[in-house]
């Protein structure tokens, strides 16, 4: 795909800057500067931590590039052009031949208020199968647009049997069966092709979304040949870009139920009345405004998605996170240390959340990781937050040569020695195969 015209803007922004400096006064050229000098060093490795928490994810310089271009009208045809390349992206990405992107200014969360608002009428069923505290929030999104919420919840570290799923879906209708795909808060996998496929045998009428913000473009998901109804997800993961924007790509399927609903969208600005005509427009290249889009932010997500897809398309991505991910399994397994997931079949490739032992606590060891270049996260589960620690390993970290995994293992080794846990020697130092 062309991405010709982001970078005519780089090039453009770089000549606006460089006349702009010129003019500028004794004291502000001197603050530019030094702006300059702190951006140059915090590009070092060596002078930042890496940040390889379960997003947001580090970025690729071109991709920061993208995103630092002057203020853009989004009108400007370069900015049309990119807008409806990433629309098209997308589908590619998710693995849709006709589903309809929505690309809206906000966090991953919106994309939950975004479904919840348009799909769902007071009073309809909902059944959320519940892994983690991302789950839960699901749950109670659904619940303020007035559904009548199913929670089907698993063990911590564990997801729904198909059996269990099978029996909620035969004991009553629902409009909406919900999955997370990655449950940030554990690491746990939802069985999103195994639940829709049951789905699609006891209830082909309900819709099946994926909530996909720690998972789209990192772990598998085919839309289209799963019957995938929903896909929600967010910018900052892996799909590889600053934080800001919420991403839902809709089936038909979905956009027929919002046009028969019987009540008004209970919402402005998520109604997706107001942003249909928007999407379809930006994706024929013309203007048409309802709440100005995030510019620079969807210029950096139209470079990282050229770049994700020009290097062998989904199915490299895929691999390559699952490649990685492997290494930091074993990396823990040699640590003597196991994951929350119980087992790597329920495992996300996206990330890992990593049990401690007994002796040691998050807030004793995220210090000294830190200490060492990397900013891992603490645990979120009510009660247990303290026990675990949490790496993501998506988007650039796992598609890119640059030793990110490596700094990162090794430096989780160490500071788990000096919080007194023995390391075999060699635990965590070796090189993954990349993209």
């Amino acid at each position: 795909m062309n991405i010709r015209p982001v970078q005519t803007l780089l090039k453009n922004s770089i000549v606006a800057s460089s006349r702009l400096s010129s003019t500028r006064s004794p004291s502000v050229t001197k603050a530019f500067a030094t702006s300059t000098l702190v951006t140059r060093k915090m590009s070092s490795n060596n002078s930042r931590p890496l940040c390889l928490i379960p997003g947001p994810v580090e970025m690729s310089s071109t991709v920061l590039q993208a995103h630092s271009t002057p203020a853009t009208a989004h009108t400007d045809p370069k900015f049309v052009e990119a807008f409806g390349q990433v629309i098209e992206m997308l589908r590619e990405v998710v693995q849709t031949k006709t589903a309809q992107p929505f690309v809206i200014a906000g966090s991953g969360t919106l994309g939950w208020d975004q479904t919840a608002a348009n799909l769902v009428e007071a009073g309809e069923n909902v059944l959320v199968l519940s892994n983690g505290y991302f789950g839960e929030g699901l749950a109670d999104c659904m619940e303020t647009y007035g559904a009548a919420v199913t929670r089907l919840r698993a063990e911590p570290g564990n997801r729904q049997s198909l059996e269990e799923v099978a029996q909620a879906l035969q004991a009553k209708k629902y409009k909406i069966v919900t999955v997370s795909q990655v449950d940030t808060s554990t690491g746990v996998l939802g069985d999103v092709k195994g639940v829709a496929e049951l789905v699609k045998k006891f209830s082909p009428e309900t819709l099946v979304v994926v909530d996909g913000v720690c998972a789209t473009a990192a772990e598998r998901l085919y839309f289209d040949a799963w019957g995938v109804d929903v896909v929600i997800t967010a910018s900052q993961k892996a799909l590889g870009c600053p934080p800001g924007i919420s991403v839902v790509v809709a089936s038909q399927k979905a956009l027929g139920v919002l046009a028969s609903r019987k009540t008004p969208v209970p919402a402005y600005y998520i109604n997706w009345n107001r942003w249909l005509p928007i999407m379809k427009s930006y994706e024929d290249r013309a203007v048409k405004y309802f709440a100005t889009p995030c510019v620079q932010t969807i210029f950096a997500l139209n470079t990282s998605l050229h770049e994700m897809l020009s290097n062998g398309g989904m199915e490299s991505v895929f691999a390559a996170h699952e490649r990685t991910s492997a290494k930091v399994k074993a990396a823990v397994a040699s640590w003597g240390l196991k994951t929350v997931a119980v087992s790597p079949e329920v495992s996300a490739t996206a990330m890992t959340a990593v049990w401690l032992p007994e002796s040691i606590q998050a807030a004793d060891l995220l210090p000294k990781l830190k200490a060492r270049g990397v900013v891992a996260a603490g645990g979120i589960l009510a009660g247990q937050a303290h026990r675990y620690f949490r790496l993501g390993h998506m988007g650039i970290t796992a598609t890119q040569d640059n030793g990110y995994v490596d700094i990162m293992l090794k430096a989780a080794s160490e500071a788990l020695e000096e919080c007194g846990h023995a390391i075999a020697p060699s635990s965590g130092r070796s090189t993954p195969p990349r993209l």
